[in-house]
């Protein structure tokens, strides 16, 4: 199965990206140091694709089990090396979990076979970067 998408440039730094499927986003990058930008940068693009992926997976996994999620919150927190290029070298996923029957044990199994096993985006990066992960569930 292939996919397309497009970047096209708008101003500065900023582009607007398509999919085949007609889905666009914005991404953007300072013009200066610290500067001003409209939207997420490349990079953040692909924390949110990791944190997107596995909360999708960990949600469809306890729905599988019948845990009645209310709410899931998935944070990311990652470090990049100074020395170009600037990849991420680790990142730490915290899952917060709400909801009626939901238990430790089933909310570790969902976040570990994401991890191991489905979330295709945490295969990819795997192989560069330290990625870990945890979670709580609030009441």
């Amino acid at each position: 199965m292939s996919q397309t998408v497009t970047a096209t440039w708008l101003q500065d730094y900023t582009f607007v990206g398509k999919t085949d499927s007609n889905k666009s986003i914005i991404m953007d990058a300072p013009t200066t140091k610290d500067g001003e930008k409209i939207a997420p940068s490349p990079m953040e693009m692909v924390l949110f694709g990791l944190i997107g992926c596995t909360g999708i997976d960990v949600k469809l996994i306890l729905g599988k089990a019948k845990k009645d999620v209310t709410k899931l919150e998935v944070i990311a927190t990652a470090e990049r090396r100074d020395e170009f290029p600037r990849i991420f070298t680790d990142i730490h996923v915290h899952f917060k979990v709400s909801g009626s029957n939901i238990d430790e044990k089933s909310v570790g199994r969902a976040v570990k076979l994401s991890a191991e096993k489905y979330c295709s985006v945490s295969a990819m990066l795997d192989k560069t970067v330290n990625i870990t992960h945890d979670f709580e569930i609030v009441e």
